[in-house]
């Protein structure tokens, strides 16, 4: 791990400093939104509008890699995303904000692929799983520590949002400043939707209903937070608690993940990750029970996204599995689309007020973990000793970090496979 920070720390820091950027400029605008007296439908609208952009930057930044290079994209996407979040504040107009998240997600996006492709390039077979480990570990304390800055200054003013501009600003240059050179760029060309579905339909309906509970705890807990009357401290707390679940528990299911039926776990966190959700849709006039209740969903909903792509890729060859991620991405983030528009109608006061964020996540918990039981009538489970290796995943990563993971895995199996011949 420290041969990993001493050779990549320029390229960590850059992304550490980008996820407290945009963790900081998520969370902000859910608290404006309710200042500036937007409805909850309107802002769930603005939260799925970065989706949209940054669906639609997973799939064109890397033909404008290869066009341009990785420096000009990486610079280019940089200023836009910095000028966005100085626009926020002074143009409070709800189509000024989705026009302004869906180039914001397209941007990030593109300096994702551009970033972790880089970061990818810095590791060597040696060190690989360690660096993706490492990376997840940035990512998540980024979005923490973003969590403690909206309490500096006047949430009406433009003190937060000017923060995040200059972050994201200086990350730029740990990354273009580092010594490591310029990856050749290359991804696989995704498999069609229609044979991933065939090879792995739990792996892919999983995907989908994955990425609306994921866009849901990240585009509009802020949201829950303001419109349930939330000091900017105890929101800030319960923002960052789903993403200290998901600290804490990513290693320890990844753990579980490699010595039991991965379909079956999926079932168990899912049941878990609902009744979670249950607990803060009943109790969420406790603060401390919402703490709780998010603790346990970012806990679990997190790690299911690479459980899900470990699950998917115990039924691939090794050659199909970095084309199977661009299709698992690709998924995950129209799930994603969908995920904050729904909770936002459903938080409607006509429909079931704030607790409706709850009551979304625990309604596609509860399906996951339905249709998991349903596939285990289906097909038999594929015996432990045969399946490879759960790498860790956020979600928040592009296609290139996926891949990244998915070369981790084949890494893993590899050398499982040569340790039993050896035997």
């Amino acid at each position: 791990m420290l041969q990993v920070l001493s050779s990549a720390w320029a390229l960590l820091l850059g992304m550490g400093l980008l996820m407290v950027g945009n963790g900081l400029q998520g969370t902000m605008l859910g608290v404006r939104g309710e200042i500036e007296g937007f409805s909850t439908f309107e802002m769930s609208m603005v939260m799925s509008a970065y989706f949209v952009g940054f669906l639609g930057g997973s799939r064109l930044a890397p033909e404008m890699i290869r066009r341009v290079g990785h420096v000009r994209v990486f610079a280019a996407l940089a200023s836009f995303i910095s000028a966005v979040m100085i626009l926020y504040p002074v143009l409070p107009s709800i189509y000024v904000w989705i026009a302004g998240r869906i180039l914001i997600g397209f941007c990030f996006s593109g300096v994702y692929v551009t970033a972790e492709s880089w970061l990818n390039n810095a590791a060597d077979n040696s060190n690989r799983g360690k660096a993706l480990s490492l990376y997840m570990i940035v990512q998540m304390i980024g979005i923490i520590t973003a969590q403690g800055l909206i309490q500096v200054g006047d949430p009406g003013g433009y003190e937060a949002f000017v923060i995040a501009s200059i972050l994201v600003s200086i990350s730029f240059a740990p990354i273009l400043l580092s010594i490591s050179p310029t990856p050749a760029f290359d991804t696989a060309k995704p498999m069609t939707l229609r044979e991933l579905m065939r090879i792995s339909p739990l792996g892919c309906v999983g995907m989908f209903i994955l990425g609306g509970i994921f866009s849901a705890q990240f585009g509009m807990s802020a949201v829950y937070g303001a419109a349930v009357g939330m000091s900017l401290t105890k929101l800030s707390l319960f923002v960052a608690t789903f993403y200290m679940g998901a600290l804490v528990l990513q290693y320890p299911l990844g753990w579980i993940s490699d010595r039991m039926d991965r379909r079956g776990l999926i079932l168990i966190v899912a049941l878990v990750g609902g009744g979670g959700s249950v607990l803060g849709f009943i109790l969420g006039g406790d603060f401390k029970m919402l703490l709780v209740s998010a603790f346990i969903i970012g806990g679990l909903s997190n790690p299911l996204y690479s459980l899900l792509i470990a699950y998917t890729n115990d039924y691939l060859d090794h050659d199909d599995m970095a084309a199977a991620s661009g299709g698992l991405v690709f998924i995950n983030g129209l799930g994603a689309i969908a995920g904050p528009m729904i909770t936002g109608w459903l938080m409607a006061d006509v429909v079931l007020g704030p607790a409706g964020f709850f009551a979304f996540m625990a309604a596609l918990m509860f399906v996951m973990a339905a249709y998991a039981a349903y596939r285990a009538t289906q097909r038999a489970s594929i015996p432990v000793e045969d399946t490879g290796t759960m790498s860790p995943m956020s979600p928040t990563a592009s296609p290139v970090a996926v891949e990244w993971a998915q070369e981790v895995a084949i890494e893993a199996d590899l050398e499982a496979q040569e340790e039993g011949e050896a035997i």
